[in-house]
């Protein structure tokens, strides 16, 4: 009887423990404001406090979670949850294959928007939206908001111009950010809960609409810094996608909104 009441309390607390070890890996981004690529330098936007993971999610943390929850493993997923290039990377539903080594730290791939969204929410956790994501991609490793720091952005902009590596290097390889963050920029695009929201209006030029210039390029007419290539390139990345869609260099990481208010430092 004991044996049992133990075990009902173990299995009642599980989440919670594992949600505890988790937040640990996560750092705060403390609230502000910040002008995404589509604003004007005068209507900046807030972003609360939040928590973020430090690392993007792993294929050894992803294959923990398939075995879990056996709907998301390979052969068993919907395809209207995933592409046929879904987890193409593993050799099977519960093996990454001979390459483990090589592939256990660094970030999982090939996954799609409903896979990281219920990995995220299967650790307590969720996807982080745009804003959250651009506001902590800001940052360098002295600066919370390097917008203007032109070596930043000319190391951003190189690493965007590189083809894939055969093995992505390991998540802790990147640079630490002001905030505590590795690899927002330097390892992969990233999920976020509403990558498709920069599209508000569909391409016109197929239809019978007068307005010829209302497709993504006329769009950029309006950002507030047009040199920003580094940024059009992740709007219009995350554009293109569906929430079905597994990319070879797309991964994720996980956010979580605080109880409590993280000013700025």
């Amino acid at each position: 009887m004991n044996r049992l009441l133990l075990f009902l309390l173990l299995l009642c607390c599980q989440p919670l423990l594992a949600q505890k070890s988790t937040t640990r890996q996560m750092a705060p981004v403390a609230s502000g404001t910040f002008v995404p690529l589509y604003g004007a330098a005068k209507d900046r936007v807030p972003v609360k406090g939040f928590l973020l993971d430090k690392y993007p999610v792993t294929n050894a943390e992803f294959l923990a979670f398939v075995k879990q929850q056996p709907k998301w493993q390979k052969s068993a997923v919907k395809k209207v949850f995933a592409d046929q290039n879904y987890l193409r990377h593993w050799a099977s539903d519960q093996s990454i294959g001979p390459d483990a080594a090589k592939l256990n730290n660094s970030p999982v791939i090939n996954v799609s928007w409903f896979a990281a969204k219920a990995y995220c929410e299967c650790q307590g956790k969720r996807l982080p939206t745009v804003n959250e994501w651009e506001y902590a991609a800001l940052a360098s490793e002295t600066k919370r908001d390097a917008t203007n720091d032109e070596a930043f952005y000319q190391r951003s902009l190189e690493w965007y111009s590189q083809p894939n590596p055969k093995y992505l290097p390991a998540v802790q390889s990147s640079f630490r950010n002001y905030y505590g963050v590795y690899g927002m920029i330097g390892l992969v695009w990233e999920w976020t809960s509403d990558f498709n929201s920069a599209m508000l209006q569909s391409d016109a030029r197929a239809g019978n609409s007068n307005d010829q210039q209302q497709f993504c390029g006329a769009g950029a007419s309006n950002a507030t810094n047009v040199k920003n290539y580094v940024a059009f390139m992740r709007y219009a990345f995350r554009s293109s996608l569906k929430p079905s869609y597994t990319v070879g260099n797309l991964g994720f990481r996980c956010a979580q909104s605080s109880k409590v208010e993280l000013a700025r430092r």
